[in-house]
């Protein structure tokens, strides 16, 4: 009896977090669909007397093209970074060499480094290889500071590889990127998946390198974002239907592929 009295109270428990959790998310709903009229602070937990849908269409109007640029910088720099740790975390995990562990630490220092610290001469780098303000360079930006993760991922999912394959490989004449392609590869599809949606959160939501590597016309999403808020006035109904049409794009990924981030993670890619 006290097993399930226990049990019941941890469910009522992890409702009450979860709706809780859910209390921004319901504020952010029904003030999108609210009109601007409607929309006070003393009203905000009321549900809209008549759904607007107006909001979205003119934050939509507002952030088509950062939304472009977003999906122009986060596709291409989610697969270059993970298909680059990839082969960082293979060739410090089963071809190791002389000063392979003092590299791989000196790489993770790249993930305490805050972003504010390396700014002003990150800045003056992008401007001397002629790729301020443009995607390419906020591409390059994300990719080089998602390394260190992305190696330290892979790298701990290949550690549960056995090294057998690798020797086996060997025998039958391959080698380090035949080996590669036809053994660590095809074993890497939950270790992708981990790391693509991973770099994919990071990279769409981050504001302060795209707020400061690019001008009005190549700004991503999250900076339109902040713009839609205006000077004088803000019209919270359409900065709340800007925020939703901004987070759907990770939502689909994490509700299309979120079973395979969980089977990753369980896999061992985040493990060490």
């Amino acid at each position: 009896m006290s097993k399930v009295l226990s049990k019941s109270l941890l469910y009522i428990i992890l409702t009450i977090l979860g709706l809780m959790f859910l209390i921004p998310f319901y504020v952010l709903l029904v003030t999108s669909l609210k009109s601007f009229e409607e929309v006070s602070f003393m009203t905000m937990w009321n549900l809209p007397s008549q759904i607007d849908l107006s909001s979205f269409g003119r934050a939509f109007q507002e952030l088509y093209p950062s939304l472009i640029n977003s999906f122009l910088m986060v596709i291409p720099a989610s697969l270059i970074s993970a298909f680059l740790g990839s082969m960082n975390g293979y060739a410090l995990s089963k071809w190791k060499f002389k000063g392979s562990e003092v590299i791989f630490t000196i790489l993770l220092l790249g993930m305490f480094i805050p972003y504010q610290s390396i700014l002003i001469p990150l800045i003056t780098v992008i401007k001397g290889m002629g790729l301020y303000n443009t995607i390419t360079g906020l591409v390059l930006v994300h990719v080089v500071y998602g390394l260190p993760m992305t190696t330290l991922m892979f790298r701990n999912f290949y550690a549960s590889v056995p090294q057998t394959l690798i020797e086996a490989a060997q025998i039958d004449g391959s080698g380090f990127f035949k080996t590669y392609l036809h053994v660590m590869m095809p074993l890497s599809i939950t270790g992708f998946v981990v790391v693509g949606i991973w770099q994919f959160t990071n990279i769409w939501n981050e504001f302060l390198f795209a707020i400061t590597i690019t001008g009005h016309d190549k700004q991503p999403v999250m900076v339109a974002l902040q713009n839609l808020a205006g000077s004088q006035v803000v019209e919270w109904n359409v900065q709340m239907a800007g925020a939703l049409l901004a987070a759907i794009p990770t939502m689909l990924v994490y509700l299309f592929a979120g079973r395979y981030f969980i089977q990753g993670l369980l896999a061992g890619s985040l493990k060490g």
